[in-house]
């Protein structure tokens, strides 16, 4: 079965950095798009970076210049490293992945910045 474990979260100062991880396992990951998602409290989950299998990836207009998302494909891992943190990136981060027309996702991890 598609699991997806996150981890990597924490309490940081703004603009300090965190590197997040996301591993999987159930499916061949090499072969499926990843993407990072957060969810803030008491707003809608929002897509934050994605990779496709080939490596072109996606940000959020909020994150671009401050995160990076790569993959390891040996390792069956996506990574979010997030530089530059400010207190509204606070939120529960959460790995996703779509197989077979189905989207699961990780329990998540949080990020929590203070000002």
């Amino acid at each position: 079965q598609v699991q997806l474990v996150e981890s990597g979260g924490g309490l940081v100062q703004a603009g300090g950095s965190l590197r997040l991880s996301c591993v999987a396992s159930g499916f061949t990951f090499s072969t499926y798009h990843m993407a990072w998602y957060r969810q803030a409290a008491g707003k809608q989950r929002e897509l934050v970076a994605s990779t496709s299998r080939l490596g072109p990836t996606n940000y959020a207009d909020s994150v671009k210049g401050r995160f990076t998302i790569s993959r390891d494909n040996a390792k069956n891992a996506v990574y979010l490293q997030m530089n530059s943190l400010k207190p509204e990136d606070t939120a529960v981060y959460y790995c996703k992945v779509a197989v077979g027309g189905r989207d699961y996702w990780g329990k998540g991890t949080l990020v929590t910045v203070s000002s």
